[in-house]
């Protein structure tokens, strides 16, 4: 499902070479398919009309870290867009260790972290006092912290950092089921999900989520085809998995997809106004 954007380039080289070997019907059939798969992908590049958000301004990054992330590159990205909310997925104890080395304890001191030995650690850091909140959801597979954020001036919202297991085998219903319990927005708290979804715009499961009352940040601004994984040489990235999810009443001013060294995912930096 994570490759269907290359269906529309496929189906019209099926076209062409159809037309080729003078098969007309193959020719049609296939020329129609590509024309539907663009209508489907090509608005993903067209930047959506924003909501009318005056509130505070949110700076938010994701970055699956593999375990091994380069912390000297990642604090970078945190200094150089002024991230607030921070949210780290594979993320070990020896990483955090690393991470804190490289100056994020400074920059970003307020942290919710559930790291382990292996890539089902995660955990929320923060340039805002944060609480956690332990009954929002029920995380499955990898520990997805949730916290709420309290902003200058009074404010707050409520993020969770986003990791289900890959829907692969056995493990399709295990991912479904995270997806569907993943806490919907809410009319009295403002909600921002952001990690590894290890689903695309492709997945029914994630269009409804979606469809509970966020948005995808990077196809609000025309970038929802760049791809996140797999971020290593020779192999390009080929597929988006990587999101921040924002409640529909925020509006989405900028994204950035970062290539973060010694992980196979790309980071994700979105910056919001909130409503």
């Amino acid at each position: 499902m994570t490759v269907t954007p290359y269906g529309a380039g496929l189906a019209a080289l099926t076209a062409l070479l159809s037309l080729l070997r003078r098969n007309r019907r193959a020719a049609l059939a296939a020329a129609l398919v590509c024309v539907v798969m663009v209508a489907v992908v090509v608005p993903r590049t067209v930047s959506a009309e924003q909501p009318a958000a005056k509130g505070a301004p949110l700076r938010v990054l994701t970055i699956n870290l593999f375990g091994r992330a380069d912390a000297a590159a990642v604090v970078d990205f945190v200094r150089t867009y002024d991230v607030e909310v921070f949210s780290a997925l594979e993320l070990t104890y020896a990483e955090a260790e690393r991470l804190d080395e490289a100056g994020l304890k400074e920059l970003l001191p307020h942290r919710v972290l559930q790291p382990e030995h292996d890539v089902t650690g995660s955990g929320i850091y923060a340039k805002y006092p944060l609480t956690e909140l332990p009954g929002l959801f029920t995380p499955i597979g990898h520990n997805m912290p949730a916290a709420r954020v309290a902003l200058p001036g009074g404010g707050s919202i409520e993020f969770v950092a986003v990791h289900p297991n890959p829907p692969l085998g056995r493990r399709v219903d295990e991912w479904n089921t995270v997806l569907r319990t993943l806490p919907s927005a809410s009319p009295s708290a403002v909600r921002v999900l952001a990690g590894d979804f290890n689903a695309s715009l492709d997945h029914r499961a994630f269009r409804d989520l979606l469809d509970r009352g966020y948005v995808d940040a990077a196809d609000q601004v025309g970038k929802g085809l760049i791809p996140t994984w797999p971020n290593f040489r020779p192999m390009p990235p080929i597929i988006s998995i990587d999101h921040v999810l924002a409640d529909r009443r925020v509006a989405v001013e900028r994204v950035e997809v970062l290539d973060v060294p010694r992980t196979d995912h790309r980071g994700v930096f979105a910056a919001l106004r909130l409503p």
